[in-house]
């Protein structure tokens, strides 16, 4: 009887009136969730499809596959009730650690997936959806990366929506990357001043009178970005005398140049920016995010409740953080409605205990007087 009943429910479901039934219900509920307040950054980590495989008695790259189902799946959700940005943890940097044959089977999957969600992924064009795939692109295999780097460029103009595809990552190693080029932007020198009068022109008319015969040193532009010590060159053609404290000491001068002599000057590293300048929003700007909305929502599949090194820096004071029971390959809308209306519950008990005093994100209202 239960096979019967269960045979009825399959032909009723997969056959187009139901499909076409279903299609306009999750309309229709996607269409009532708009009417409330939608979170704008969306962070799924999508864990479970192993454990589904191996329930399920299929090889575990099946499974991985199952889950790009549920992530086609989602990501239309997404995108139809208005979330702007959604990433996902697709490849984590400690997944290297897996059996080869895994890890090999992992990023055949995603070459193909990723092939035929820039070929055939109406679903991108439809909602104007750009992928970016971040994390650490030296770890791609060359024809993978080659794949992620059409899948890119296929969706560029895309500026509606975005997907970030986490691949591979650790949060560790993005917020180590963010902190490498904030003081690799410290470090850089200033743009040159182009005036008439810079040191390096005044020491190079200095020199080219010192050298007594040899032609003047050709003009160079003033690319020094601090300013370097005193330089004692001696000079008595028609009583210089000495350079002046502001000269440059960068110029190359030809082998046969009288030797130069250093003396007292300030230090160059008063020169560099004050580390006590950077601040939280310094290296925001250098994350993979830094162009995102703030992290609303983060949910994680498969009933584990940890972060496992995925958004870390992004995860602050108003996130709402989400562990599902449910493995990611069956995660669908009726799981995400729950966790939708919950999300919007939590913000409006939040505005009504915080008062007109913050907006969204912490970030401070101006009161009227």
């Amino acid at each position: 009887m239960s096979d019967a009943v269960s045979l009825i429910r399959r032909f009723v479901l997969e056959s187009p009136p139901g499909e076409w039934a279903i299609k306009q219900l999750r309309g229709l509920l996607i269409g009532a969730l708009k009417q409330g307040p939608v979170p704008q950054h969306v962070a799924f980590e999508m864990d479970g499809n192993r454990r589904y495989a191996r329930n399920h008695r299929m090889e575990t790259v099946e499974g991985h596959h199952r889950g790009f189902e549920a992530l086609a799946r989602i990501m239309e959700i997404c995108y139809q009730a208005g979330v702007k940005t959604v990433t996902v943890y697709a490849f984590s940097i400690e997944n290297f650690n897996r059996p080869k044959y895994e890890v090999e089977g992992l990023m055949q999957l995603a070459k193909v997936k990723l092939e035929q969600l820039t070929t055939y992924g109406d679903v991108l064009d439809r909602y104007g959806a750009a992928v970016r795939v971040i994390g650490q692109r030296e770890l791609i295999r060359d024809d993978v990366l080659e794949v992620v780097d059409k899948a890119v460029a296929r969706t560029r103009n895309n500026q509606k929506a975005f997907l970030n595809i986490c691949f591979p990552y650790t949060s560790r190693a993005e917020i180590t990357t963010a902190i490498k080029s904030t003081v690799a932007e410290y470090l850089a020198p200033p743009p040159p001043k182009n005036t008439p009068f810079s040191q390096t022109r005044i020491r190079q008319n200095i020199l080219s009178r010192q050298l007594n015969g040899h032609d003047p040193l050709p003009t160079i532009r003033d690319n020094s970005p601090e300013k370097q010590p005193h330089i004692e060159t001696g000079v008595d053609a028609e009583g210089q005398g000495d350079v002046d404290e502001g000269a440059s000491s960068s110029t190359t001068l030809p082998p046969d140049s009288p030797p130069l002599r250093f003396r007292g000057g300030s230090d160059a590293s008063s020169q560099l920016p004050n580390p006590e300048t950077i601040t939280v929003d310094t290296l925001d700007k250098h994350m993979y995010t830094a162009d995102d909305p703030p992290l609303d929502l983060f949910v994680r599949t498969s009933g584990v409740e940890r972060l496992s090194d995925f958004m870390l820096w992004q995860c602050h004071q108003d996130t709402q953080i989400f562990f599902l029971n449910c493995l990611w390959p069956d995660f669908d809308l009726h799981h995400f409605i729950w966790v939708l209306l919950e999300w919007q519950w939590r913000l409006k008990q939040s505005e009504r205990e915080e008062g007109p005093a913050r907006r969204r994100h912490g970030k401070p209202r101006k009161l009227a007087e």
